[in-house]
């Protein structure tokens, strides 16, 4: 499953250098698919939609740092364990229960960002 920030966060940006999918974002500011992936053009989404890897994605926070949740693999095929979570000095990057996914979605997840 994806990770969270949850309200607890300090706003530090401890987090955001660790992403390796280029997941996390300051707070208001919109997001990109291809934004630290290699996602050009027109991509298929997991869920069947299509979008421009370029276009800008609504933040899912205007008041302290958030995932985008369509990006994160929780580290999978990068690291042991979510960096982010690692180096939160107040531990608000969470596991996102309304977000649930498997290892194995995970990975293919990261495999098609980073083809």
């Amino acid at each position: 499953m994806a990770i969270k920030i949850t309200e607890e966060c300090i706003n530090c940006g401890a987090c955001e250098p660790e992403c390796p999918n280029t997941a996390i974002y300051e707070g208001g500011i919109p997001w990109k698919f291809s934004e630290g992936t290699q996602l050009k053009n027109t991509i298929t989404l997991p869920d069947g939609h299509t979008t421009t890897a370029t276009a800008e994605q609504q933040p899912k926070s205007v008041e302290f740092y958030y995932i985008a949740t369509d990006k994160c693999t929780e580290c999978v095929g990068f690291h042991e364990e979510p960096q982010c979570a690692a180096v939160c000095p107040v531990d608000c990057c969470v596991l996102d229960m309304a977000h649930p996914e498997t290892k194995n979605e995970l990975l293919r997840k990261k495999n098609w960002m980073h083809q």
